[in-house]
């Protein structure tokens, strides 16, 4: 079930969000427009991120954030006990393929992205750690329904409907639940073109206890489709040799 969250909680998140989209320093007016927070509500927020040392004030009108996000976030990260399990192998699949590696896991009724390994190459999938994707048409979403128990995914399949993201999708249950079972037999969920057109992915499951995390390589569709025996073998690889 997805948790329906408190606009008032999640504003300040919504401030800094509009500077990492402007990239540059903003006013109150266009903070506020940006994020969508009425004016004086704005302004109350604006303070309270200053007063935590979060922004500083270029000027009587315009402030941008400091480095406390930067260092603190640095500082999460490197005690992130998945990243420090993870990372180093996924850095390694990510070169070897030459496309993009994403580690996600189950966060209520969507894939939370945990990690994202942008390939180097000039056209690639391109997406960030914090973004959703649904279950459905994401191929990190298929490994969380394809690895579940057959009542947990006809319970999901049954509260849910499949939302068409491209037309691609699949959009029917039936169809769904053998894409879900012949991925479980293989040991990977391919998606071609049915969370975001033109890209293919192919993602396999990893566990640490009782949670299950799915990796994922990622890239445009015909790149992918050309070197799909070999993304799959190696992604097989990198995820049994993250096995405990």
């Amino acid at each position: 079930m997805t948790t329906t969250l408190s606009r008032s909680a999640l504003r300040p998140f919504y401030v800094l969000e509009a500077f990492r989209k402007a990239k540059r320093p903003l006013s109150l007016s266009e903070i506020s427009q940006m994020a969508g927070i009425p004016m004086s509500t704005c302004h109350s927020v604006i303070r309270s991120l200053e007063q935590y040392g979060l922004l500083y004030f270029l000027s009587n009108r315009e402030s941008y954030p400091t480095r406390w996000l930067w260092d603190t976030a640095s500082e999460i990260n490197a005690h992130d006990p998945i990243a420090i399990r993870c990372q180093p192998a996924l850095m390694a699949l990510r070169d070897a393929t030459n496309e993009t590696v994403i580690l996600g896991t189950r966060q209520d009724d969507r894939v939370l992205y945990l990690l994202v390994l942008e390939s180097g190459q000039t056209i690639r999938y391109s997406s960030r750690a914090g973004d959703f994707k649904p279950l459905h048409s994401s191929s990190i979403g298929k490994v969380m329904l394809a690895w579940a128990t057959d009542e947990q995914r006809q319970a999901w399949l049954t509260a849910h409907a499949l939302l068409q993201a491209t037309p691609h999708t699949i959009t029917d249950a039936g169809r769904l639940q053998a894409d879900l079972d012949d991925s479980r037999k293989r040991g990977y969920t391919i998606t071609r073109g049915e969370n975001v057109e033109d890209v293919m992915a192919i993602a396999a499951p990893i566990t640490f206890g009782a949670m299950t995390l799915g990796v994922a390589v990622a890239g445009p569709r015909q790149r992918v489709e050309q070197n799909a025996e070999k993304i799959s073998q190696l992604l097989l690889s990198t995820t049994a040799g993250l096995k405990p």
